[in-house]
């Protein structure tokens, strides 16, 4: 049993890894969304709660960051606490951003949320207190990011120029999508975390889990950044 236990959680930690890998197209609009966007006119609450849970469950760069802010979070309270100052973050730059129609270079943003990825993994590798001998507030730190995660969102939904028309409750409605979107996927990790946090085995690869959650992020800073310069 614990062998095949082990097994299990070895694939798990290599799935992150293909996980991170995956977050080099995480933001991938298909093409009826696209057409969708593009043709709207109107308040249409229903359609943007279905894109922006859509847009989050497979928003590989938003999941990645909160997997790495959970990964230590033992107490559901706790999990709560964290994850509120995230959606509160991404949350208040989503709607300003759109709403107030201030644009952020795609690339550099992607890159940003890349880096939150990287600190967050090297946060939990107990890299600051290691290297530097000191521990940044990790409240302030996942607040500060969100607050990245949500210009993220924003500049996905400003690159459709949206009318004006309708335009507070489809960005309201997209917000409360992507909440969703946010709880559903989220909760289909605490239970396979829930799982493996009964084992040995967590304790053992966490180190592995977090430096692939690392690498994930290198990635995409290097992607984007790629994408910024030749651009």
């Amino acid at each position: 049993m614990t062998g095949t236990m082990t097994n299990v959680m070895t694939l798990f930690v290599v799935f992150l890894g293909v996980f991170a890998s995956f977050s080099l197209s995480a933001h991938g609009v298909d093409e009826d969304t696209k057409q969708f966007l593009t043709q709207n006119e109107g308040v249409s609450i229903l359609p943007f709660i279905y894109i922006g849970a859509k847009h989050m469950v497979t928003g590989y760069d938003h999941l990645l960051f909160l997997v790495g802010v959970i990964f230590f979070l033992f107490r559901s309270k706790d999990v709560l606490l964290y994850v509120s100052l995230f959606t509160l973050g991404h949350s208040i730059t989503l709607l300003f951003g759109v709403l107030s129609d201030i644009r952020v270079n795609a690339y550099l943003i992607d890159a940003i949320i890349g880096f939150s990825i990287v600190y967050k993994g090297f946060d939990n590798l107990g890299g600051f207190k290691r290297f530097f001998g000191f521990q940044p507030n990790t409240k302030a730190a996942v607040m500060i990011f969100g607050l990245f995660h949500g210009f993220g969102l924003a500049t996905k939904i400003q690159e459709f120029n949206l009318p004006q028309e309708g335009l507070v409750p489809n960005i309201l409605a997209f917000n409360v999508g992507v909440e969703i979107g946010q709880f559903l996927a989220l909760g289909v990790v605490l239970i396979l975390m829930s799982f493996w946090r009964r084992h040995r085995s967590y304790l053992q690869f966490s180190t592995a889990a977090n430096t692939l959650l690392m690498s994930g992020g290198l990635m995409l800073v290097g992607f984007q950044l790629t994408g910024f310069f030749v651009s």
